[in-house]
């Protein structure tokens, strides 16, 4: 099959041992992202498969109609909403879901409250221009045990981080749907009855939840400056889970008094500009959650199999088996 990978920034799929998996195959691997749709199409004109990084290209009808060769999608972890399912479908495009692990995406959402909370990118830059322990406009760090961990959303994710708090003592809180309050008091965490008090109580606060048409736009400006003034608001999800703008106005009002994120609306950031970019009190990571050595073998490994087991005439785990074969 003519195959085409998109967006390896990093230019890793290629040294992955999984990628054995598609020898026989003509692969071809894109490291930048399409400057437009145009560019986009051009580079998927031949492809029979192609295989999405998470979500970063966006997948609709649009797109599908220009692409008539095209007849499998083979997505590293979960579907998500860039994804036109009914289109792909409607267009006689199968598609291959994958696996995913919530391990490093957990593990870097901690890395990121660590980082903010003692200040450490701060005075990690003022070190290498010759300045010993400053960190200017950012004052001292703290440290994490005896302070409130708030968690909206108790998933695979939010259940890992709620235990990386404990073992840092400090005290959890959880809010989300009965589910995870259910499963958050099973677990001996406190499940808070009201949204409100998560904001207003948490030292730290950290989102866990899917982007959906319920989700979006679920954390506004009012509870953003509903949190201490020396909190920290902590986004590894979506960006679009919080009004939009919101975060920037509430940091500059002093409520929270820090964030750390993962995530933008827009990706991948080319403007250095970017007003979160240009905070002191806001650490900025380039969407790194999942995008680590062991959860990259797990995600191309599926991946790749998926596509394999298609082109021999015996395709696995479609999520829209009713679409017809081209």
């Amino acid at each position: 099959m003519q195959i085409v990978i998109l967006d390896d920034y990093q230019d890793a799929v290629r040294g992955l041992e999984c990628f054995a998996t598609l020898d026989g195959h003509a692969v071809t691997v894109y490291n930048d992202p399409p400057i437009n749709r145009n560019e986009l199409v051009a580079r998927l004109q031949n492809a029979e498969a192609v295989v999405l990084i998470r979500e970063r290209t966006t997948i609709d009808d649009e797109l599908l109609v220009r692409l008539p060769r095209l007849a499998l999608i083979s997505q590293t972890g979960k579907i998500s909403n860039h994804l036109d399912l009914e289109a792909c479908s409607a267009r006689g495009v199968f598609v291959a879901e994958g696996v995913g692990s919530p391990v490093a995406p957990a593990e870097l959402c901690w890395a990121l409250i660590m980082a903010a909370e003692r200040r450490i990118p701060q005075y990690c830059s003022e070190l290498k221009e010759g300045r010993w322990q400053s960190a200017r406009g950012v004052g001292i760090g703290r440290a994490l045990g005896g302070h409130t961990l708030g968690i909206w959303g108790y998933g695979k994710i939010g259940r890992l981080v709620a235990g990386f708090g404990r073992a840092f003592g400090m005290k959890i809180l959880v809010w989300g749907r009965n589910a995870s309050l259910s499963a958050a008091a099973a677990d001996g965490y406190e499940a808070l009855r009201d949204k409100r008090s998560l904001f207003e109580e948490s030292d730290v606060l950290s989102l866990h939840l899917r982007l959906n048409d319920v989700t979006q736009g679920c954390v506004t400006l009012d509870d953003l400056r509903a949190m201490k003034s020396d909190a920290l608001f902590v986004n590894t999800s979506r960006a679009e889970l919080v009004e939009p703008g919101a975060l920037h106005a509430a940091l500059s009002s002093g409520r929270p008094g820090s964030a750390a994120i993962d995530v933008f609306e827009k990706e991948p950031i080319t403007d250095a500009n970017h007003p979160l970019l240009l905070m002191d009190n806001v650490v900025c990571t380039p969407h790194l959650g999942y995008v680590e050595q062991a959860g990259y073998e797990l995600y191309f490994e599926k991946a790749f199999q998926n596509i394999v087991a298609f082109a021999a005439g015996s395709p696995q785990n479609i999520a829209n088996p009713t679409a017809t074969r081209k």
